[in-house]
């Protein structure tokens, strides 16, 4: 078995290989060439910690596995690490031998802003000059770095709601040598494309605070009972989904058909955008909207991706497992 610790993956895993993973994994699920199982995720009464697996079969990519891992909201403050942790294990698909075992915190990053960033480059306006925040965390860097690559974007605005984190924001913008500006939510209406990326359970946009022809990628509700977007916002909006069981199970668009306000026959997988079997945006003046819950298949996609990258590069550890 071969095991690429959470240390070497920064050194490995690329932005751009993690867009290309993530891409063709969203393909492959439209194509029904991959699958994932269902999504186990559990309050566990320690530590208000939440944690879970997600796990699935690439067909076309013949890549077989799980992550396990979840979000510790006291690990910062405590335990000076991260909040989120996990970790990714591959199996043999032809024999079901462990394969491998991946560090998976920098890779879950990596592989959530890639999907933002695919929704960005198959759904946002081709013109889309401002780029909207609402969130200011350890991912949110992540997600704006990774969409500023995906149009000529000439403005960062942000919304957070402890504003002292909004320089987190601001650097990614000086980086790209843009600038920033901190608005309130109503300002957000300037914005082109516009990511979430927060742990809200209660809904922070609102459906006017959003303008003709924006695309917004929901990126922060992964899990029954969070929210980061008024429902009514996904009447207005053509509404697509990493996978449609999960959006309406776990994913933004719970709210939406609770209140049967859409179906589940209004969201689309983005796979299907890209595959060319959905046209995807069709106006100028149209609202989308990516309700990007995290599937396992993302995970699966870029830990396969690392592992080989890891041992073209020598830093494999192989143990007889």
């Amino acid at each position: 078995m071969i095991i690429v610790p959470e240390r070497e993956i920064a050194n490995l895993m690329t932005r751009e290989a993690a867009f290309v993973a993530v891409e063709q994994v969203f393909a492959a699920m439209a194509a029904q060439d991959a699958y994932n199982f269902p999504v186990i995720r559990e309050a566990i009464g320690h530590e208000d910690a939440l944690y879970g697996f997600k796990g699935g079969f690439d067909r076309a990519g013949k890549t077989l596995g799980l992550k396990a891992g979840g979000y510790w909201p006291n690990n910062l403050d405590k335990h000076q690490i991260i909040n989120h942790q996990s970790t990714v294990f591959l199996f043999d698909p032809d024999t079901g031998k462990a394969k491998a075992m991946v560090g998976g915190n920098l890779l879950t990053a990596l592989r959530t802003a890639a999907a933002s960033s695919v929704s960005i480059k198959h759904l946002a306006r081709k013109d889309a000059r401002v780029i909207g925040m609402i969130g200011a965390g350890h991912q949110a860097t992540f997600q704006l770095r990774a969409a500023l690559e995906q149009r000529q974007f000439e403005k960062v605005i942000g919304w957070n709601f402890h504003p002292e984190m909004l320089p987190n924001l601001e650097k990614v913008a000086d980086e790209a040598g843009l600038p920033f500006q901190a608005v309130d939510l109503n300002g957000l209406r300037d914005a082109d494309v516009l990511i979430s990326i927060t742990s809200s359970f209660e809904a922070i946009l609102q459906a006017d605070q959003v303008s003709p022809g924006t695309h917004i990628a929901c990126m922060g509700t992964d899990t029954k009972g969070k929210q980061e977007v008024d429902p009514a916002l996904l009447t207005r909006a053509t509404v697509f989904s990493d996978e449609v069981a999960q959006s309406i199970s776990i994913g933004e668009a719970q709210h939406a058909i609770a209140m049967e306000l859409i179906t589940e026959h209004d969201i689309t997988q983005i796979g299907a955008v890209i595959n060319g079997t959905h046209p995807g945006r069709t106006s100028d003046d149209q609202i989308t909207l990516f309700d990007g819950t995290g599937v396992g298949l993302q995970d699966l996609a870029v830990a396969a991706s690392v592992v080989d990258l890891a041992v073209a590069n020598g830093v494999a550890i192989e143990v007889d497992f």
